[in-house]
């Protein structure tokens, strides 16, 4: 393992934990001194993540985000509803994912925050010579929704499926 992935997994051992990950826990999981591990987190401190020194071990300050998949179908006339509606309730559309047939799984990043972020999206899609994915799989697609929490994702789901655009599994 190279010192980035080490660090890498560092990271996500830290951010994935409930409690404070001690210095000598990480040393013994990853095969390393605990002076190989202050290193890494004055690198990983370095590279912008805001890990904390407890007395108890290490802590990453950052914001809990939830996320969740929800199965979707509409039209390409609604498709500026649904992404503004995702947007309205403070959810982010990460992506949209498509199970073809043939191909199997597709992806493509979105990272709409906004309905500016819509709008430019719609502009583009209008545009373009190209058409959303949705529209190789019968308009039945997939995205990826972060939020501040579960229940900002419940209301989503709920708003979705009100507007018959969920479907349910």
């Amino acid at each position: 393992m190279t010192g980035s992935d080490r660090r890498s997994a560092i990271v996500d051992r830290i951010r994935n934990s409930d409690v404070p990950v001690s210095g000598k826990e990480l040393a013994s999981a990853f095969d390393v001194s605990r002076q190989v591990i202050v290193q890494d987190i004055a690198l990983i401190r370095a590279a912008g993540h805001d890990i904390i020194s407890t007395n108890r071990g290490y802590i990453i300050n950052e914001p809990h985000l939830a996320r969740r998949v929800f199965k979707v179908r509409h039209t390409d006339e609604q498709l500026e509803e649904e992404l503004n509606a995702i947007v309205d309730l403070g959810g982010k559309v990460c992506d949209v994912i498509v199970n073809h047939r043939v191909y199997g799984r597709l992806e493509a990043e979105l990272n709409i925050t906004s309905r500016r972020n819509v709008a430019e999206f719609i502009a583009d899609i209008k545009n373009g010579k190209s058409s959303p994915l949705k529209n190789i799989t019968s308009d039945y697609h997939y995205h990826t929704v972060e939020a501040d929490s579960e229940e900002t994702l419940d209301l989503i789901g709920k708003m979705l499926r009100e507007k018959g655009f969920l479907i349910e599994s």
